[in-house]
């Protein structure tokens, strides 16, 4: 678990919606190339790692009760209800660890709790890597896709690691977008963010993976989607129905530092190009409302 001295004020939660024009419904996401690592240190604030320590009862794994084969399959649309609440969603300590599945893996509410949908190796067939937010009596709880600030509880088996050294940390308030690697701050940018009544979504989330920009306002660069979706879906428009929040840029960079999209995370051309460049589908996100100091690359 990560330290909660850490976490971020929330001041509240407000609606989301993806930017206007398009959404990413329909949309194709493509790999992320392989990341470049970092070419030295770099002088930044160190995070605490999120600990997520195994079972203290490591000798006793809950079973886990069989789920129908017709349970919905966890996509691109809003994943089922009935998944717990991450109680840790504005900690933002590092998520060092991530899952992806090797088969299809029930979904549970909880350890040996209720199956509630499955969980796939792909999403609109680009791998995923979900980050592993803790475990107990055996079993794993990821970051689950498609949804905000829920855990998706998966018994042993069908799956594998794989380490995250990445971290973003979005401030509302003082409108920042922090990069950490191995908990440290690389860099800062600011950043426009969902003007009032589309707040961007408050949480902990992912990088679910990259998409091609659908028009010239996007500045030409690849956008990240995210695994968060708006917090009010009734409130989104039809053209934007089934939409994810995503990180991105813009054909100006005049409106930085201001309340301006629908959701998404609006940063500068060159800083979304070094992210694509150095980040990895299942990259944590934490979303908060302000860190308690500023990292020193602000």
């Amino acid at each position: 678990m990560g330290s909660r001295g850490r976490r971020g004020v929330a001041v509240g939660v407000g609606v989301a919606v993806l930017m206007g024009g398009a959404a990413y419904t329909g949309w194709a996401l493509t790999p992320a190339p392989e990341t470049t690592p970092v070419a030295g240190p770099t002088a930044g604030a160190v995070l605490p790692t999120a600990e997520v320590p195994p079972s203290a009862d490591a000798e006793r794994v809950l079973p886990a009760v069989p789920a129908p084969d017709g349970l919905p399959e966890i996509d691109y649309d809003p994943a089922p209800a009935g998944f717990p609440d991450d109680p840790d969603a504005l900690d933002a300590a590092p998520l060092t660890q991530g899952l992806h599945p090797t088969r299809r893996i029930a979904a549970y509410d909880a350890p040996g709790g209720r199956p509630l949908a499955f969980l796939m190796p792909t999403i609109s067939e680009v791998e995923l890597t979900v980050p592993i937010a803790r475990r107990e009596s055996g079993w794993t709880a990821v970051l689950l896709p498609s949804a905000n600030r829920k855990l998706a509880w998966l018994p042993p088996g069908g799956f594998r690691t794989v380490a995250l050294r990445d971290q973003i940390v979005v401030e509302r308030t003082p409108f920042r977008l922090t990069w950490y690697r191995d908990g440290t701050a690389q860099r800062s940018w600011q950043v426009s963010l969902g003007q009032r009544g589309q707040e961007t979504p408050l949480g902990r989330t992912f990088v679910l993976g990259r998409t091609p920009p659908p028009e010239s306002v996007y500045g030409g660069v690849d956008i990240y989607a995210l695994g968060s979706i708006p917090d009010d879906l009734d409130s989104v428009p039809a053209g934007l129905r089934g939409a994810h929040i995503g990180i991105h840029t813009w054909y100006h960079d005049g409106e930085l530092g201001q309340q301006t999209t629908n959701g998404c995370i609006r940063l500068t051309a060159s800083g979304q190009r070094l992210l694509l460049e150095k980040l990895r589908p299942g990259t944590p996100v934490v979303v908060i409302d302000e860190l308690p100091d500023p990292p020193p690359t602000a």
